[in-house]
């Protein structure tokens, strides 16, 4: 899973963790347009309702993220999508914690800031035939780089944990393909029937 539990992280960790989120979050807040807000809240819902959906991975499982769908659609409106759903996963289902919630959201955040720079535009450019692939792109690199932050922050807390983190991120290589083929098949669509989900104003 993207949580990591709450006794996992060091504290230099947490602190960093909490910082940077708290940052992308100024930023995002600062961008964001008001006409963005509902779409915010329905990415958001889609968001905390996609944990869910557990997909089993040997002994454990791992569920959809589709950080790299709200940032090809969202961009810089991801930031507060993602922390409220986390918030609200934490309280409901005991997902992660809210001390590593800094942690657990940047893990999941710059994942999606990064696929928006990489996609956002080209989906604004782009015939809608090429909607899959490039969502399809964004997906997988949303899990990929979810999962080497996820590893790489308990690997960083602990030397001894880096069997374990390597474990965790091979876990994140089915879920990569299931959630590239979701994303495709989800920004392929909206640009089909509802174009305008995908071309609202962002400063």
């Amino acid at each position: 899973m993207a949580h990591i539990p709450d006794g996992v992280l060091t504290a230099p960790v947490m602190i960093g963790g909490a910082l940077a989120t708290v940052a992308a979050l100024s930023v995002a807040l600062r961008r964001l347009d008001s006409e963005r807000i509902p779409q915010v809240a329905v990415l958001s819902a889609a968001f905390f309702v996609s944990s869910l959906v557990s997909i089993p991975v040997g002994p454990g499982s791992v569920h959809l993220l589709l950080n790299g769908l709200m940032g090809a659609i969202l961009g810089w409106a991801a930031v507060p999508a993602i922390l409220v759903a986390l918030v609200l996963q934490a309280i409901f289902f005991g997902y992660g914690g809210l001390v590593v919630l800094g942690v657990n959201c940047i893990n999941m955040v710059l994942p999606a800031l990064i696929c928006a720079a990489l996609f956002a535009r080209r989906l604004r450019d782009v015939e809608s035939q090429n909607g899959f692939i490039l969502g399809f792109l964004a997906g997988g690199l949303g899990v990929l780089l979810t999962g080497f932050m996820v590893a790489s922050s308990i690997a960083i807390s602990n030397p001894d944990y880096l069997p374990a983190a390597k474990v965790m991120l091979f876990t994140y290589l089915p879920l990569m393909i299931v959630e590239a083929v979701v994303t495709g098949a989800a920004i392929g669509f909206a640009r089909r029937v509802a174009p305008e989900l995908l071309f609202l104003p962002e400063r």
